[in-house]
């Protein structure tokens, strides 16, 4: 679609009924025009292999199919197909001109009720995923089965999946995606498919390749009254006819991604008391890695659309990169035994990118020493004490013991739960890292302690831009940071994993994971 039509379909003569705006959301696969109260769709003219909408024919039969499809799920919400036209100004979605184009039309949805914007915000919780769970449970009992479809779920139409992600994803290797990362993820998706097979079977058998959603993740739900599940996959029936445990792992993963690792075991929990199919367990992470491939190559074809500006590019980039290590995580996991990990640092020295980057690469829980003071204290998140002095306020001796002793708790609660976990606190006090390895050596888990450092100009650059961060929960200050700097214990030589926090967040990541004995 070239830039005059696109810039036509953003004013309001071009749609049938008033609206105020129309806004213009761009996917690599198509043109999404939002108006007051609907959204329309346009399918792009592209190939990438797994799909083809390079014909207007084909764009208008995969419209057709997109809204029988999706009316599975969200029957009210699909409204149909309709044409676009040639107009005087351009192009519009109604009058007599020629039909150049088409374009599925659907109601507009609350965007203050999806569930991405709801992890966003932190007001996802346990209830939402019971009610999701429902409603995907439901779904898949319902879900059209067969001969055909079963074959789908087969270890050899598994694996040829595989590989055509790989080979779609070879042009982001250097960029997106590590050579190293990619011949981790290969092998462990070969050695899983050969040693699982009689566990595919067992799936086949029982009837759980079914035609399923295919891209259940948080930007496709919305947690309305009922729940309403959109835009499945319309393009390619492969990726559609697969296991009910596949289906699930996508939002699984997604979750887990978004740093919520404890809606996707609640979601988990409710989905097997409504589907009754604890079996498929043992797939979950091989599942949540092949989606999480998907989703890193799918973001990565994102840095090919003509436009995208710097900053766009710059986060789409973070955010496949992040997806691929994502899914390189989760084939390591099995590797790795139940472990306690305390970053160690000043403040501003990198402690917590580094510890949520940890904590979701592996699955491992994450507590927050900030968060926990704050929760004792009965104060907001985000900000509220940055205007403290030091050692005074929620930071006096006091709240940092009691802080301390519900850190101590919460990391003997995951370990004996069989979860490793990070504790993301200064740890400027030899005392407290003594606790914390006394609890290792009682519970019988590895010990890691990660030392953060960097450059005091750069923890002043960072701890400036905390200041002015609203959704900063740290209170930390340039001036604290001298302070804490005169009386910070460091762990002795080889007591600790010591890392330069002014590295690339994935490279510090990798020194922690070698660390652990999980790479080279």
């Amino acid at each position: 679609m070239d830039q005059k039509l696109i810039k036509s379909l953003l004013e309001a003569p071009a749609y049938p009924e008033p609206t105020a705006e129309v806004r213009l959301v761009e996917t690599h696969v198509s043109f999404i025009f939002i108006t007051d109260r609907f959204v329309y769709k346009v399918k792009k003219a592209v190939d990438y292999g797994f799909l083809d909408f390079t014909s207007l024919d084909r764009r208008r039969f995969y419209c057709g199919e997109e809204v029988r499809l999706n009316r599975r799920l969200c029957p009210e919400v699909y409204l149909g197909v309709v044409e676009l036209r040639e107009a005087p100004h351009g192009a519009a979605f109604h009058g007599s001109g020629k039909v150049i184009d088409y374009a599925v039309k659907m109601k507009r949805l609350p965007q203050e009720r999806m569930l991405d914007q709801l992890l966003k915000d932190g007001s996802a919780c346990d209830a939402d995923m019971t009610r999701i769970a429902a409603a995907v449970a439901s779904f898949h009992a319902a879900a059209e089965r067969g001969p055909h479809i079963a074959a789908c779920g087969s270890p050899a139409i598994v694996g040829q999946n595989w590989e055509e992600n790989f080979r779609q994803s070879a042009p982001f290797v250097g960029t997106t995606l590590q050579a190293g990362e990619l011949a981790e993820i290969r092998q462990w998706v070969t050695a899983f498919l050969t040693s699982s097979e009689a566990l595919f079977q067992a799936r086949i058998a029982d009837g759980f390749i079914r035609d399923c959603d295919g891209d259940l993740h948080s930007g496709n739900i919305c947690l309305t009254d009922p729940v309403c599940i959109f835009d499945c996959i319309e393009f390619n029936e492969r990726f559609r006819y697969i296991d009910t445990a596949a289906d699930l792992a996508f939002l699984l993963m997604d979750l887990e991604y978004a740093g919520r690792p404890e809606l996707s075991r609640a979601l988990l929990t409710a989905y097997c008391a409504a589907s009754r199919d604890e079996a498929m367990t043992p797939l979950l992470d091989f599942y949540k890695a092949q989606r999480a491939f998907v989703r890193g190559k799918v973001t990565s074809l994102r840095l090919g659309q003509p436009g995208i500006s710097p900053d766009e590019s710059a986060a789409v980039m973070v955010a496949a990169r992040r997806y691929f290590r994502l899914a390189r995580g989760y084939a390591l996991r099995h590797r790795l035994a139940p472990t306690l990990v305390l970053t160690c640092g000043l403040s501003g020295s990198g402690k917590s990118s580094l510890a949520a980057e940890i904590s979701r690469e592996l699955g491992l829980d994450l507590t927050r020493s900030d968060l926990v003071r704050k929760a004792l204290a009965g104060v907001p998140a985000a900000g509220g004490e940055r205007d403290a002095a030091y050692r005074a306020g929620i930071y006096t001796e006091a709240m940092d013991r009691a802080t301390y002793d519900a850190l101590l708790s919460g990391a003997e609660q995951s370990l004996a739960a069989g979860r490793g976990v990070v504790v993301d606190a200064t740890f400027q006090r030899r005392t407290d890292r003594e606790r914390f390895a006394e609890l290792a050596a009682r519970l019988g888990v590895p010990l890691l302690v990660v030392e953060t450092r960097c450059p005091e100009q750069v923890a002043r650059e960072r701890l400036e831009r905390r200041r002015h961060d609203p959704t900063e929960v740290s209170d930390a200050r340039w001036e604290h940071y001298q302070l804490q700097q005169a009386e910070f214990e460091h762990p002795e030589p080889g007591q600790s994993v010591l890392i330069d926090s002014t590295l690339p967040v994935w490279d510090e990541a990798e020194l922690v994971l070698a660390a652990m004995g999980l790479t080279v």
